[in-house]
């Protein structure tokens, strides 16, 4: 996802510095004009505005709280804008030490994938005070299409999982559907047809296709995330009292397509992963 979000402010015409932990990363944007930090606490050395997206709960603690993370550079007068997608708890904690040295931080989880985000049509959820969004705006605008300001920091987070959940339940979902047409004799890549050009279709059914039957192509969002997501929202549930049957039937399917080798596979592998398990099951029968 950075890698296509931090081209769009150097195109916006932004001084732009890059920091990743796998250096080679970075190589690509360097070589457009960007600067390369060596460590994260640079980067807020040298900006005025710091966004970062990461993959998990621990990426984002390390990166913001550890040695020479982001929170021990010069951080006077910096804005922090996190565009991971985390617990809220995590996001809660980054802002608490925020508060306590005086930082300026605000959490922007975005809903899209690397598609939307390389045309800046990203839909940011973004949790925060209301000074800080503000001044967040502008450079928001460079990355989503929409954003909305749901709440405190926390709130954003928590959205995002809302967001997400009915998702990854779907995907299980229509794999539940394919085994069912498929034992009794209906093509897979017809079914996929018919769902798509009816009510029971997610919007992106149809671009998910290829992916589904197996066919090469770009991961937008793999099995691995989706798992981390599902379990977030399940123990987030879990502390507010919410149990989620739904999601915790989809982590299932997700952590066995993960441990039979689909873990960086596009998510909707878990449609093709589900329905060949069960016509084996049933073969097996």
């Amino acid at each position: 996802m950075g890698a296509v979000m931090a081209p769009r402010f150097l195109d916006a015409g932004h001084e732009l510095t890059v920091w990743n932990r796998t250096v080679g990363k970075c190589t690509s944007i360097a070589e457009r004009g960007a600067s390369a930090a060596a460590c994260p606490a640079d980067v807020t050395n040298s900006s005025e505005v710091v966004i970062s997206i990461l993959g998990d709960d621990a990426s984002v603690s390390e990166v913001y709280l550890g040695e020479q993370g982001l929170f021990t550079g010069d951080a006077e007068g910096t804005l922090f804008i996190d565009m991971s997608t985390v617990r809220p708890s995590t996001s809660k904690r980054i802002s608490e030490h925020a508060i306590e040295a005086g930082i300026e931080f605000i959490e922007a989880p975005v809903s899209g994938t690397v598609a939307p985000a390389a045309d800046g049509k990203l839909f940011g959820l973004v949790g925060g005070e209301d000074v800080a969004v503000k001044k967040a705006q502008p450079f928001l605008d460079v990355l989503c299409r929409r954003t909305v300001h749901v709440g405190p920091v926390g709130q954003g987070a928590l959205m995002k999982l809302v967001v997400n959940l009915p998702l990854g339940v779907y995907w299980q979902a229509l794999a539940e559907a394919v085994a069912l047409g498929e034992a009794g004799g209906l093509d897979r890549k017809l079914i996929l047809e018919t769902i798509t050009d009816s009510s029971a279709a997610l919007a992106v059914l149809g671009l998910k296709t290829p992916a589904i039957l197996g066919e090469p192509g770009a991961v937008a969002f793999d099995v691995d995330s989706m798992q981390k997501d599902i379990l977030a929202m399940i123990e987030t549930g879990s502390g507010h009292g919410v149990p989620l049957p739904a999601a915790s039937s989809a982590l299932m399917s997700y952590s066995a397509a993960s441990a039979g080798g689909m873990g960086e596979e596009d998510a909707v592998a878990i449609v093709r992963f589900l329905s060949d398990k069960m016509t084996r099951q049933k073969t097996q029968t």
